[in-house]
């Protein structure tokens, strides 16, 4: 595990897990037999190795006679499969009550689907194991809660056109990745715009970049590279932030026009 805080969940679900099925009188095998999991499973999880699916849990809560102790564990367990950096990042856009950002080589994550989160992930180097792309995208996926909070927080996007164009995970992959984008923007909390390659002048050169404007008026900022992810909190590299971001969204297509290119793009790639 990548952090204490979620090695130390998943250790405390072992051992529960382990003092429920020695007095049942199995042994890991067993289990493994009775919920449909090899040994190996069961003792990967009972060391606090592997993270166990809910199905998992509820077949071992189940056969164990748990009463239901380790099926609420599931809660638990499914934030500990989130990389820390993802869950610190989601605690902050839960708070946020206005929420805007650029993206400038793919899709933003709260904009992607399931399968281009996917296919994204699939071209990381060094490579991604499947069952940490499987994390990563359970990750990615839960942070677009945000789009169905009440009340909802306003979100804005600028995305690069190239973002548009290339076709991660193959063309049809791509058309329904726009035609995800078309859908976002029908809520009325939601804007997405459209930087054009042939924009001459362009505030967004340093990167892509997130703001993050919080309930007790806070503003953060949140920066993405290679090998690093941050969270900016200096007042003064806010202000540098939001003054970038606010002339992003002036030199960007307007929303109308947006989704008018949106369209566009999508009808090239049929």
């Amino acid at each position: 595990m990548e952090d204490e805080e979620a090695a130390a969940v998943l250790r405390t679900v072992g051992r529960q897990i382990k003092m429920w099925r020695e007095p049942a009188g199995l042994t890991q095998a067993e289990l493994g037999d009775a919920i449909g999991y090899g040994g190996e499973m069961v003792s990967s999880v009972e060391r606090g190795r592997r993270i166990p699916k809910p199905d998992f849990l509820d077949k071992a809560d189940e056969v164990l006679g748990a009463g239901g102790k380790l099926s609420a564990m599931k809660e638990d367990v499914e934030r500990a499969r989130y990389p820390k950096k993802v869950r610190d990042l989601a605690k902050l856009e839960d708070e946020a009550v206005e929420l805007g950002a650029y993206a400038n080589h793919n899709m933003h994550g709260l904009l992607q689907t399931p399968e281009y989160a996917r296919a994204l992930y699939g071209r990381r180097r060094p490579a991604f194991t499947e069952d940490e792309i499987d994390r990563h995208v359970s990750a990615r996926v839960a942070r677009q809660r945000v789009f169905e909070r009440v009340p909802p927080p306003l979100l804005t996007f600028v995305l690069e056109e190239v973002t548009l164009r290339r076709p991660i995970g193959g063309r049809m992959l791509l058309r329904q990745q726009l035609e995800h984008l078309l859908e976002i923007s029908k809520l009325r909390h939601v804007e997405i715009q459209v930087m054009p390659t042939d924009r001459e002048d362009h505030a967004g050169m340093g990167g892509p970049l997130q703001l993050l404007k919080l309930r007790d008026g806070k503003t953060l900022g949140h920066s993405e590279g290679q090998l690093y992810n941050r969270v900016i909190s200096d007042p003064r590299e806010v202000q540098i932030l939001e003054m970038r971001y606010g002339m992003i969204r002036a030199q960007a297509l307007t929303p109308r026009e947006s989704l008018a290119f949106i369209g566009k793009v999508m009808g090239e790639e049929t």
